[in-house]
């Protein structure tokens, strides 16, 4: 059975609805690996996913190298029956991440959270695709929203509409699978704060960021 990359899933404020789309519960029962740009994703990623939030729709990814599969409720194993939690892994796609590893070798694999951060007042950066807001120059009550344990939660990348990026979005905690230089392939040195020497475990030196997404129509 052919799946498709892309999957609609309903998101109530503060409260995932409890639907189970069967195309979804399929596809996560196959364990054979498909190819895509050169990288191997195990069956039941996805580079993209759709949330409907009443009558708007919001979409999160895609971004390189990140695929995500929704986690399976204690209470119903079979089903992905919410977005609320994702695992994640993070392929090396085109060498965008290091020089040190093969192209399209797996770097992180990790654990994503569904989150909204607060109406602060702030303006939602959007000038660009994607537009980081260093921890530094965060409000405080975004960063209180960091799961436990919060020094692994330093990573959140924002969902986006029709619009651009939403305050909704996902704080994500990477784990590193190997050695190497984390330099945006070359493109950032060691005054960037993105530029850090990455070892197996949890990445304890990953930037402290927070990516609002205004999705792919903008690049």
């Amino acid at each position: 059975m052919k799946r498709d990359k892309k999957h609609r899933y309903h998101f109530e404020p503060l409260r995932l609805a409890g639907a189970v789309l069967c195309c979804l519960l399929l596809m996560a029962c196959q364990s054979k690996k498909v190819e895509n740009q050169g990288v191997e994703v195990p069956r039941g990623y996805l580079s993209v996913l759709e949330i409907e939030r009443g009558d708007r729709l919001i979409r999160f990814g895609p971004f390189a190298g990140y695929y995500f599969s929704p986690v399976r409720s204690a209470e119903n194993p079979d089903h992905s029956d919410s977005l609320a939690r994702l695992r994640f892994l993070c392929f090396n796609e085109n060498s965008f991440y290091t020089r040190d590893l093969p192209e399209n070798s797996l770097l992180f694999e990790g654990e994503a959270l569904l989150t909204r951060l607060p109406d602060t007042g702030m303006a939602i950066p959007a000038a660009d695709r994607i537009n980081p807001v260093f921890f530094a120059d965060a409000p405080e009550a975004w960063l209180q929203t960091r799961p436990e344990p919060q020094d692994a939660f330093v990573h959140f990348h924002s969902c986006y509409d029709a619009r651009g990026p939403v305050l909704t979005g996902y704080w994500l905690s990477h784990k590193a699978l190997a050695h190497f230089t984390y330099d945006m392939g070359g493109r950032v040195g060691p005054e960037s704060p993105l530029y850090h020497n990455v070892s197996p475990g949890r990445d304890k030196e990953f930037a402290g960021i927070i990516e609002f997404d205004r999705g792919p129509a903008h690049e």
